[in-house]
Parts: C-alpha cells; structure tokens; sequence
C-alpha cells in the first residue's frame, strides 16, 4: 500500500543522481540521444514540477520541498472547489503534451516510460471525470469517510513527514495548520455537495468517520497536531512560541473547522441508508467500472473479476482442505475449521500491550528469517533497512489490517509494514507471516525498494504509487515465494495462513464486485468471508467496510497474481531447463510498476531474447 516519504535529501541525491532534474536536486539528466528523446525528458521533468506542486505533502514526503520548491513547505494540497478544477485542468494539459510526442523517434526504454506515464494520467483522467470523491489506496466516492479525507490524513502527515530541524520549519509547520483548517472545510463543503447528487456513504461508514473524528477533537494543548510541534520544537531548544501560536491556530481555525464538519457528519447520517455498494448512485456503476480498470489495469467486467473469484477460490479452498485433513483437521467445512484455529488460545496473542508487543517481535523475527534465503531466488536485493510496526491507536478503527510505508531512500528511515492489532484476535500467530512477507520481504518493501534505487527509471515513475494490479499482484506472488523458499517446511500452521490469505484475496474479487455490482449488503458480505475461509467477524467487517470506501483495488490483488504466475509458467514452458528464476524476477521487476498489459509485453519480450539465447 506506498512510496513517499523524504527523497533527494543529502545522500538521497546521489541515489537519484541518473534520474532527478536538474531543477530539483542540482544534477544534469539528459543522456546521449535523440531530440525527440530529450524533449521527453525534459517534458516528465516538467511534470514532476507540476505534480509537486498540486500535491506539496508529496515534495515533503520526498524531501523535494527545497530550492525551487522550498515554498511548498508551508502549503498542504488546495482540496477546494477551485482546486479539484485545477487538478483536472492540469490532467488534461499533461495528457495533451505527453500525446504530443513523436514515438516513431523514441528508443525502447523511452517509449515504454511514455506509455506507463500516459497510461496513469489518462486512468487519473477517468476518475476526475466524476465530479464527487477523494482518493485513498484507491479511488473512493466519498470526499469523507474512515479512509479518506483531511481529518484522518493531514494530522499524520504533519506529525509524521514535516521535519522540525529549524525555526523556519516549525514556522512552515504553523502555515500548514492553518491550512488543515481549510482543507477540513473544503471538505465539508465538498461532502454536502456530493450529497446534493446523491452520493452519501453507508450509514455504517459514517459511523467510523464520527469515532476518529470525535478521537481527533480534542483541546488545544492535547490535540496531535499541536503536541507534535510542541514536543519537536521544544527538543530542539526553540522558543515555546511555536506551541502558543499552534494552540491558538487551532483554537481560532482547526478546532471549529472540526466541530463543523463533525455537525455536518452527523447531519449527513441522519440521511445515510446502509446500502453498501456504489451502485446505488446515478453514475456509480460507471464510477465502478473505472475505478475496476484503475487499480486493476485490466479491462475485465465485474462478472468477468467476480467469476474469476469463485473459480480459484475453489481451487485455493481444495488445497486448503487437503492441507488440514493433513493436519488431522477433517471436520467440518474449511471455513469452520479455520475459524477453529482462530480460537484456539494456544495461537492468539494476549490482546494486551504486551501481547502485541510480542506479536510484532515475531513478525520482525520472520522478516530477518527470510532475507538469507532472497539471493537463491533474486539476483538484485534493495540495500534499506526494513522493519514491522504497530498501527498507532488513535488510527486503528478505521485503519486497513496491514500495510506498508517505503523507505526514505537516505535511509534515514526504514522501510515499514505496519499491523493494526486493534483485537489480537484478528490476527492469529499462523496469519501473521504471510502478512509479513506480503507487506514487507519479498513483497512491497523488495519491489518499491528495487524501483526506488533504479537508476533506469525516471524520476516521475519513481514517484507513482499507482498500478494497484502489479504492486499487489507482485505482493500476492511473494507470499507464494516465501512458501517456495520453504518458510513454512517446520511451520504447518504458517502455511495454513499462507493458503488461508490466498483464498481471501481471490475471495476479495468475489465480494468487491458483490458489493457495487451485484448489490450485496454489508452484512453478506462479511457472512461471505466469515463463512467461506473462517475469518474473524472484526477482520471481516473492517475489510468489506474498506472496499465499501474504496471499490475495486481489493479485486487488484487476485488478477496481478494471477497475470504473474501466467508469465511465469509460460517462461518455463518456453525456456525449459533454461529457465532461471532470479532473471525472470529480473524481467518482471526490473522495469518498475506497470499496467499489467505492459507488464505482458516486457516479459514477453525477455522470454523470447531468452529463448533465442538458449
């Protein structure tokens, strides 16, 4: 689930030095070629600039707020009415200059960067055609929910990214809180009017909104985003007029901009109905079917993704079944003799602080337990350091079960996979290691830190978190290789939780298009989960809760597994005993994130170069 945090920063400049413009980190880009080429470059160059500039978090996040950019320091993203037309017209006038270019002139490597950046402008493009929603790890039609939103984002934001190393930051800090206060009425403003058209989140949804925001209304001096300038400020011996001036922001903007758009929350339930799928909206099948495309990269229907669903989950539930008759588990259907390991005491931890603390020691022991093993199947490994975290709890509500944070590629700090052990329950001893390889080793810590320190790929493909399709694909397939490289040989319950998340993500395709396309309920939904692979009701609830506010990434998951594993074995076939895992890995990481059609074209290609070697 995502790349940005602190980039170009002292040796982080020396990471980029092939790829940064010069007008962002000091160093000449251009590399022997043709006009057509360099005008390319200086084109993506110039996007970058644009993109940062709409988006200012993400220079901070990159540590791109310096120099040409340093006024963004201060700035937060304009959410306004005025703003989302801005982001639009921008679109649109990048998508005409990236048309422009000449392909016949490109070399291959150029061409396939212009394809992959068209290819997410014009999925950008489709969304922002809708005139309501916000984004999250995919796109979302609501504004304000438990994933989206500038209440939940922007006090983690301002706590986590904006550095406080000088007087100059925590005043840049103070012009930010004030914005947040903007940001926060904008997006009441923009909440109302997607209620004009119709587009109002399930009452269900609206719930776990209140709770986090009612977490974050708080007084002055104990709200985050003023204890967190405080703390820093007062550690680097500034004066304590940055926490007076926080607190009165806060007094005079951020907290009434709160307590409005709580008011207009709670206006909005008393309208909600807890009908869960977009479909009930009058462009929400539309909406739906776009948002399916963006984060999967296939052009699949929902009966298409929803078919898909069922079959390999009857094919993953089988394997799972034979995998505890095994065990000596034959009674019952799968779901109920999953859902009898998930009460055995013997496998939970204490849900207590200590519990959990000793649930993320395990986790950071089986992310040391693999990385010996990487070079048997990876000829290239990331050189960042990688650790699990707990999900903090003013967050956990509404936070998804795991995700994973990039490193700062200074490696000032390291790459994270974070676990919401909101209820230890939830999260069994035997499901936490897939998890741990999906988040973190080989998964998207291994992939987003190969692409990070890739000389080859321009800085713009470097800053895209999109193509949701082969970021999670490639995730689901590491699980697969953890399993391959034999994490589970001394662990038969490990790999019970392995086959056990393999069959979630294809039960995944099965609800999301249930969901906003078949009109199922909530309550189906999280039936569905509970009953098919044995999940516990809180995990269950929390995940369809977070496909209600995001449609379709969770069916990216299944469908890029699917594609990679496709390529894998139609390499073998063709190449035989000359087929070699590490160059295959190679192929398909080595050209960064990509449509998954594109990703078909680059590996097909590897296999018949290699194929004419042998």
């Amino acid at each position: 689930m995502t790349t940005r945090r602190e980039l170009l920063t002292t040796s982080a400049a020396a990471a980029l030095a092939l790829t940064a413009p010069k007008a962002l980190a000091g160093v000449e880009t251009a590399r022997p070629g043709s006009a057509q080429d360099l005008a390319l470059q200086r084109l993506f160059d110039a996007l970058v600039g644009e993109n940062l500039r709409l988006r200012p978090e993400s220079a901070t996040r990159l540590g791109m707020d310096r120099g040409a950019f340093a006024d963004l320091t201060g700035r937060l993203s304009d959410v306004s009415v005025g703003g989302r037309q801005r982001d639009r017209d921008v679109t649109a006038d990048q998508i005409s200059r990236l048309k422009a270019i000449d392909t016949t002139k490109l070399n291959s490597a150029d061409l396939l960067n212009l394809k992959v950046v068209l290819y997410a402008k014009e999925s950008q493009a489709a969304i922002q055609a809708f005139s309501f929603g916000g984004a999250s790890y995919g796109p979302s039609p609501y504004v304000v929910s438990q994933l989206t939103g500038a209440y939940q984002a922007t006090p983690d934001f301002l706590d986590t990214n904006h550095r406080i190393e000088t007087e100059d930051d925590a005043a840049a800090y103070l012009a930010r809180l004030s914005a947040y206060g903007r940001q926060l009425d904008d997006n009441t403003a923009q909440m109302a009017a997607d209620a004009d058209q119709g587009v109002i989140p399930p009452d269900f949804l609206l719930d776990l909104a209140l709770v986090q925001m009612r977490k974050s209304e708080a007084q002055p001096e104990d709200a985050l985003v003023v204890r967190s300038l405080a703390r820093r400020a007062a550690a680097k011996g500034f004066s304590d007029r940055y926490a007076k001036d926080a607190t009165r922001i806060y007094t005079k903007e951020v907290g009434p901009a709160l307590a409005r758009q709580i008011a207009a929350t709670e206006a909005l339930r008393a309208r909600a109905t807890p009908e869960a799928g977009v479909w009930r909206f009058r462009d929400g099948e539309a909406f739906y079917r776009a948002a399916l495309h963006t984060t999967t990269t296939t052009r699949l229907s929902p009966e298409e993704v929803h078919q898909i669903g069922l079959d390999q989950a009857a094919q993953i539930s089988a394997r799972l079944d034979q995998a505890l008759r095994a065990y000596g588990l034959s009674v019952g259907t799968v779901g109920a003799r999953m859902a009898g390991l998930y009460k055995d005491p013997s496998l939970l931890y204490d849900n207590t602080d200590a519990g959990k603390v000793a649930a993320i020691a395990y986790c950071n022991a089986r992310l040391d337990a693999i990385r010996p093993r990487l070079p048997a199947v990876f000829s290239h490994l990331p050189s960042y350091r990688f650790e699990v975290r707990r999900v903090p709890v003013a967050t956990e509500a509404g936070a998804a079960s795991a995700f994973s944070q990039a490193p700062a590629p200074d490696g000032s700090r390291p790459g994270l996979v974070y676990f919401n052990l909101h209820d230890s329950a939830e999260w069994p001893k035997f499901c936490l290691a897939t998890t741990v390889f999906h988040e973190g080793l080989p998964g998207h810590q291994l992939e987003g830190g190969l692409a990070l320190g890739n000389a080859n790929l321009p800085l713009i493909r470097k800053m895209s978190g999109a193509f949701s399709g082969y970021g999670e694909g490639w995730a689901l397939y590491a699980e697969q290789l953890a399993d391959e490289l034999g994490m589970y040989d001394d662990d038969p319950l490990g790999r019970f939780g392995y086959l056990k998340f393999m069959l979630f993500r294809a039960n995944r395709c099965v609800v999301d298009t249930g969901l906003h396309h078949l009109r199922w309920s909530r309550e189906k939904a999280i039936a569905y989960l509970v009953d098919q692979e044995g999940e516990a009701p809180g995990f269950a609830a929390r995940e369809i809760e977070r496909y209600c506010a995001t449609p379709g990434q969770a069916c990216s998951y299944k469908l890029g597994h699917t594609r990679i594993t496709a390529l894998r074995a139609e390499a073998q076939a063709r190449l035989g005993k000359g087929f070699d895992i590490r160059a295959f890995h190679d192929a398909v990481l080595g050209s960064g994130r990509l449509p998954l059609d594109l990703l078909d074209q680059v590996t097909r290609n590897w296999i018949l170069v290699a194929a004419n070697r042998a």
